[in-house]
Order: C-alpha cells, then sequence, then structure tokens
C-alpha cells in the first residue's frame, strides 16, 4: 500500500512493534485491551491568555498527540504519547488521583510512576472510554498490590499511604487514631478521604490527591473495618 494510507499504517506497524518490545522488557504479559486517543476538534482560535496555554500544556498528559493509545497488559500497561512509551506494572507502581485544568474544564485525572520512576499523566478525556480504563487500572492495581500489603500488615508492619497510616490493628493520621473496631466507614467525597465511627461524625479528614495508592488504601481499610466489626 502506497501514499498517505501506507505511510499511517507502517507507522502503526512500528509503533505496535515498539509498544511490544517495551511491554515485553516489563514482562507485563498478554496484551488485553487499547484504548486509542479520541479524534481531535477543529482547531479553535486560541486565547490570548498566555499563562493558561501554558497550564493547559503542564497537565503532561498525551491529548492531541498523533497515535496516544492506552494498552493494558495482564501485569501492568503502556502509554504511547509522541516518541515515549512509558511501562508500568500494577505491583510496583503508585497511583494517585487528582484534577487538572484541560481546555474542556476541570477533569480527573490518575498519575502513576512507571518501571523507570517517571511519571505517567492519564486524564479522562486522553483516551476513549475513560469509564472503562479508569477502574481497570484501579482494580488491576489493588489486585496485584493488596494481598501483599496485608501480608505484611498481619506480620506487624505499619504502611504509611501519604498522611494515613494503617496498621493491623488501626488506622491514623499525624493527628489522631482510631482502632478498626470503631471505624463505621472511610469515604471519599468533594476531594477529601474522611474516616468515620460509631457514635460520632467525621472524625479526621486528607485531600485524596495527597494519598498515594488511595484505591489500595480503601480496599485494605474496608477489609480490616469489617473485620473489626465481626470480631467484636
Amino acid at each position: 500500500m502506497n501514499g498517505p494510507a501506507g505511510d499511517r499504517q507502517r507507522a502503526e506497524e512500528l509503533l505496535l512493534a515498539r509498544i511490544s518490545a517495551t511491554a515485553g522488557r516489563a514482562r507485563l504479559g498478554r496484551r488485553r485491551v487499547t484504548y486509542r486517543a479520541p479524534p481531535t476538534e477543529p482547531r479553535r482560535r486560541r486565547s490570548p491568555t498566555v499563562w493558561m496555554r501554558r497550564l493547559l500544556r503542564a497537565g503532561g498528559g498525551p491529548a492531541g498527540s498523533p497515535g496516544a493509545r492506552l494498552d493494558l497488559y495482564e501485569h501492568g500497561l503502556t502509554a504511547a504519547v509522541g516518541r515515549r512509551i512509558h511501562a508500568v506494572r500494577f505491583d510496583t507502581t503508585e497511583v494517585r488521583r487528582c484534577t487538572v485544568l484541560t481546555s474542556r474544564g476541570v477533569t480527573g485525572t490518575l498519575v502513576l510512576v512507571d518501571v523507570h520512576g517517571e511519571r505517567v499523566v492519564l486524564r479522562r478525556g486522553d483516551f476513549a472510554r475513560p469509564q472503562e480504563w479508569w477502574p481497570a487500572i484501579c482494580g488491576a492495581v489493588v489486585a496485584a498490590q493488596a494481598p501483599r500489603a496485608l501480608a505484611a500488615l498481619r506480620q506487624g508492619t505499619r504502611l504509611a499511604f501519604g498522611p494515613l497510616w494503617v496498621t493491623a490493628d488501626a488506622v491514623g493520621s499525624a493527628r489522631t487514631s482510631l482502632r478498626w473496631t470503631e471505624v463505621q466507614r472511610i469515604e471519599v467525597r468533594n476531594g477529601f478521604v474522611a474516616v468515620r465511627a460509631d457514635g460520632r461524625r467525621l472524625v479526621w479528614a486528607t485531600a485524596a490527591s495527597g494519598t498515594p495508592n488511595l484505591c489500595v488504601f480503601r480496599s485494605l481499610a474496608e477489609h480490616l473495618a469489617r473485620a473489626g466489626r465481626d470480631d467484636d
């Protein structure tokens, strides 16, 4: 095939080969699903506000990058943006939830750490069907990390999740702590993590965006709080 169509096909084949090689080096296993960048919108007249343009670029996501794609594997993911291909392993990455300003307004973002320790920013609008890949990534990280974390807690380890800490017996922050038998539920609301206890209202809260691996923390908290109530 010659012409532009042939060039696009060869570029796609080369990109796929690079992605597969990157995934192989990171031992990500079998590819499960691919999410591509949505079609770009027609170019609009640029705003004269320079600082706004810089802020949008600072989000670090792949929106508008030709050929950008997100591939989920058994043990991780690859994010191809321009000439860069990041590999992320679910069992070692750190995930943070935050919001960033884009041309369409404020949007949710996952910030992960790749196998080389570099940040990977995935905004909801960067790839098609975010309602699928967002929970799939969080669920895969929980499945890969929560069992190991729970085993460490049972051996007496204290785990830190940013400003929060967890042991087999309690959960706390720099200000206070609660035994799992006291915890009624853990909530994430309006960008904050809140711990509620029996007979009391909000006990303490911390910004969700400052909590690394919040999905793992919630999984552990739900399990330990439920076990505490069952043992009470």
